[in-house]
């Protein structure tokens, strides 16, 4: 081979050669130049601390390891350096894989191995690029290995580590039979390489547990963390309630919203003119704005609607040309324009540092996705002193997102200019509040936190049938899920079967990290046939989530397999009938004669939501706010004596009073 067709080429990161395989391997061993050193790079704390933890868990023997991070905080940096300090688990097992679903992905991956390893082979397995499977590296995309029987050319026993990128897809059909040809689809595998999968959003939307994928995550630190030690750029929250009526959207194949129907109620003239005046009112002094859209059409309609303002708004989308991508993503990044429009391209593996405005203008019920939109205008630059996060939630009663949702709030929470800070001090102050409520101490007056509406409404009860009717805790769950779900406190919902099974989501205490979780639990009925002193089994754990929007989606993927859709589903036909005799029966044993209820006053759905919330802890509730009540009357009364006796003590210049 002549000199000057040695080595890499960048563009399709392949060996360049036209021999056959064993010919590359001769060549590659015996005529190779000498490499240059490997880059070295200067890890952060918390990078290397991270790698400690998954060094540490596989010397432990454990093999399916995840790891959560937040957007930015240099992922691949942490998978290079994996590479080379994991050991071989045999003489001949040095072989890596990196595996990621996106083109992107695989190339930003590929390029970080070649500055990293000058001396290793690396090579990519993806469409046209086929790799030979003895490199030291292989960068796959996933469906292009799993493609035929491209995986079989890869030898198991001769791979020390498998990293996949973007994790919270590992559960996905092609990556579980990735694992299984790896040995690494069953817990605590022996004879397999190490598994690391990395991801800022270690969830699923459809609440599939990646336990099925990973035993355990060895190291976690979110994006709050990262801007507090200034390791990320700060931000900054608006949301724009747009009004727009999303009930008649149906759910994609993934649950969130389908695009094509999203985007036929936000892509009109109105909605696109609000959205951009918002942009326009809040998006002072910002000079590199990212605009998340529904589908092609919307980002055709917003981009006009920018131009239509005077605005130099260029867009990109999955049809774009990758040169032409390139090229207008490069004058972004350099400033040139100061708005640009995508769909689907910029959530996941995108490196545009001096981004300082995002504006979500697609409404969104996956956390994964506000927080893969949000953490794209995190990164530090030069000059950049924050990133604004402009999110236009649309109709809040349909399941939405939002980023008050993102700090554990009610998504009905509008928030102006409000920082990480700002949020958590406001959920703070409504825990207060609500601990307050719930342990008969009187609230504690706080100041609302800075440039945040005080929207927090608190509800008195003046009898449990008024606690029992009222449905503004339904209302905030059901913006979750589509099912009829029962707040029978503020941290309990239930969600019951026709045969008296049912489950229950609740916060719950983590032990080992003493933090809030949500917990589901199901309780099954036995049939009575089989009954002897309780009716019930003993509940059984389904699933534990860090927030409740999470811990929804997983017990509705549990309660569509397992229970009857026309019983569960709060817009169920039988749900508007009118009220049994035997519901209205139960009701009234509670309620006094002068106020009995009638089967017409009442839905058979709405007396059913009465029923559970009875049966499952409306009563002791209400005593408990009855209790908090007494205690609260009694101390006003000790106050109001204390200052009348402070009142008689005062001396006066004026006529005597008897």
């Amino acid at each position: 081979m002549p000199p000057a067709s040695r080595g890499w080429n960048f563009l399709t990161l392949t060996w360049r050669q036209s021999y056959s395989f064993p010919r590359i391997v001769r060549y590659a061993t015996t005529v190779a130049p000498i490499p240059p050193a490997p880059l070295k790079i200067r890890l952060r704390q918390y990078q290397e601390e991270c790698i400690q933890a998954v060094l540490a868990s596989i010397e432990e023997g454990r093999k399916r390891l995840g790891v959560s991070l937040a957007t930015g905080s240099g992922k691949t940096v942490i998978f290079t350096q994996l590479i080379d300090r994991v050991k071989r688990r045999n003489k001949d097992a040095d072989q890596t894989l990196i595996l990621a679903h996106r083109s992107e992905l695989v190339e930003q991956a590929a390029r970080h191995c070649m500055n990293a390893y000058p001396s290793k082979r690396v090579e990519i397995e993806m469409a046209a690029n086929k790799a030979s499977g003895y490199a030291d590296i292989t960068v796959a995309s996933i469906q292009s290995l799993m493609s035929g029987d491209r995986i079989t050319k890869f030898n198991p026993h001769r791979f020390k580590l498998i990293l996949v990128d973007e994790a919270h897809h590992i559960v996905a059909p092609n990556y579980m039979r990735a694992l299984q040809y790896f040995g690494l689809d069953k817990a605590h595998p022996e004879n397999s390489p190490a598994l690391v999968g990395v991801s800022a959003t270690m969830s699923r939307f459809d609440g599939l547990k990646l336990g099925t994928a990973i035993d355990q995550i060895v190291y976690h630190k979110d994006y709050i963390d990262m801007i507090e030690e200034k390791w990320l750029s700060n931000v900054v929250f608006t949301t724009v309630h747009t009004k727009v009526d999303l009930s008649s959207v149906k759910n994609g194949a993934n649950g969130d919203f389908q695009p094509k129907e999203l985007s036929d109620k936000v892509n009109i003239d109105s909605v696109n003119d609000i959205t951009v005046k918002s942009w326009l009112a809040k998006s002072q002094g910002r000079k590199s704005t990212l605009v998340f859209c529904c589908d092609l059409a919307h980002v055709d309609g917003l981009t006009n609607e920018f131009r239509k303002h005077g605005i130099d708004a260029q867009f990109v989308t999955g049809n774009t040309p990758k040169p032409e991508r390139s090229a207008r993503l490069d004058a972004f990044k350099r400033g040139e324009f100061p708005v640009l429009v995508n769909c689907g391209v910029f959530t996941e593996g995108t490196d545009i540092p001096n981004i300082d405005c995002v504006l979500m203008a697609r409404p969104t019920k996956s956390r994964n996705l506000l927080v893969q939109m949000i953490g794209r205008g995190m990164r530090l630059h030069p000059g950049k002193e924050n990133c604004h996060i402009i999110d236009m939630v649309a109709s809040l009663s349909t399941g939405i997102i939002s980023t008050p949702t993102l700090f554990g709030l009610d998504p009905k929470e509008i928030v102006e200019e409000a920082s990480p800070s700002d949020m958590h001090k406001l959920q703070q102050r409504m825990k207060e509040e609500t601990d307050g409520e719930n342990s008969g101490e009187p609230t504690k007056s706080k100041q609302p936190a800075r440039n945040i509406s005080n929207t927090v409404t608190f509800t008195d009860y003046d009898s449990i049938y008024d606690l029992i009717g009222d449905t503004s805790g339904d209302r905030h769950i059901r913006q979750m899920s589509s099912f009829a779900w029962v707040s029978v406190t503020p941290d309990k919902f239930i969600l019951t079967n026709s045969n008296g099974s049912y489950l229950r989501l609740e916060r719950d205490r983590d032990v080992a990290t003493d933090e809030d979780m949500f917990l589901v639990t199901e309780t099954a009925a036995i049939p009575s046939a089989f009954t002897v002193n309780s009716p019930f089994r003993k509940p059984r754990e389904i699933v534990r989530a860090a927030t409740i929007e999470a811990a929804v989606r997983a017990a509705d993927t549990y309660a569509t397999k397992k229970y009857p859709l026309p019983v569960i589903l709060r817009r169920a036909q039988w749900r508007t009938r009118p009220a049994t005799e035997g519901q209205i029966a139960f009701l009234n044993k509670i309620r006094p004669q002068n106020a009995q209820l009638t089967v017409s006053e009442l839905t058979k759905g709405a007396a059913g939501d009465m029923i559970t919330k009875l049966k499952h802890g409306a009563r002791g509730r209400f005593a408990d706010l009855a209790a908090a009540r007494k205690k609260q009357s009694r101390a006003k009364e000790k106050l109001e004596q204390q200052q009348a006796l402070k009142d008689r003590e005062k001396v006066t210049v004026g006529p005597m009073l008897n």
